[in-house]
């Protein structure tokens, strides 16, 4: 955890006692007040908003001030200000190891002090149309499972798949019963707080589970199933790999959705969901900053 501010208010405390006794006092007691407010918000920690795909992230990153880029590996994030707080937008590409990889640079490189992932996905939940916004009150891994054995030529069938917790411990799964669960990673309470009182004109607003794999399913049972057993309002690539990254680091975190469209319900692709959701985002982190200002 960041120490930065418990050691600067511990100077602060100690700066205004020795300041006692001295001639002048409010006048020495204000002007240290002044220089240590100034080096705290001079230390200020960012936040981190992702999106894996140009379409996902340069409308946000056209949106910062005093904007200078940084690439590592084939990783690059803008970083600059939103209201004058320092706000990072990181590009992930796609899939849960890009997704992972980027998380862990972006925590190591600027230490954050909230990270948002954010997106396009495709909807579990007929309820649900194009442009609905999800706010992940957990997302989850919907590619961790562990098959049946099946002798050569019985073929292969996906709804008896049982789920597996990939990080439940450093034991093998097979001594773990317990551990054959799908873990959910919850949001940031703060976070999701925040985002749902920002007000969103271009569809609903719904919590719900995010699920994450590097598969894109198509098969209407099997969205049928991870929507019904296991709760998943939509599906992408990126939320959970991101959450559980952030968990190990014990970082805030929140995933939001839009559903650029619906399967399940014949909701047509649109790419303009994916500014909308920028847009909803970036207003959503200006809420968040509000708060860690105020």
């Amino acid at each position: 955890m960041n120490q930065t501010k418990p050691m600067l208010f511990s100077l602060l405390a100690s700066a205004l006692l020795l300041t006692v006794g001295c001639q002048n006092v409010p006048e020495r007691v204000d002007q240290t007040v002044k220089t240590m407010v100034t080096s705290i918000k001079a230390e200020q920690r960012p936040i981190v908003i992702q999106g894996a795909m140009p379409v996902e992230s340069e409308r946000m990153a056209a949106r910062l001030q005093h904007v200078r880029t940084e690439t590592y590996g084939g990783w690059k994030f803008w970083i600059g200000t939103l209201d004058g707080y320092p706000v990072v937008i990181s590009k992930t590409l796609m899939g849960m190891t890009n997704a992972a990889a980027a998380t862990a640079i972006a925590i190591e490189k600027y230490q954050p002090i909230a990270i948002i992932n954010q997106g396009t996905s495709g909807g579990h939940d007929p309820k649900l149309k194009v442009y609905d916004i999800v706010l992940g009150q957990h997302s989850a891994n919907i590619g961790a499972f562990k098959t049946e054995v099946q002798p050569l030529g019985k073929g292969s069938n996906p709804l008896t798949w049982t789920p597996m917790d990939v990080i439940a411990n450093e034991s093998s799964l097979d001594h773990n019963p317990a551990a054959m669960t799908m873990r959910k990673f919850p949001a940031d309470p703060t976070l999701l707080s925040i985002a749902k009182t920002v007000q969103y004109q271009k569809g609903k607003l719904v919590e719900g589970t995010i699920g994450s794999s590097d598969v894109w399913n198509s098969e209407l049972d099997r969205i049928q199933q991870l929507h019904t057993k296991y709760g998943t309002s939509t599906e992408e690539m990126e939320a959970a790999s991101v959450a559980q990254v952030a968990a190990l680091y014990q970082v805030p975190y929140l995933s939001v959705r839009i559903l650029s469209n619906n399967i399940t319900n014949d909701g047509q692709y649109d790419e303009s969901t994916a500014d909308a959701c920028q847009d909803y985002v970036l207003d959503v982190a200006k809420a968040y900053i509000a708060t860690l200002t105020s």
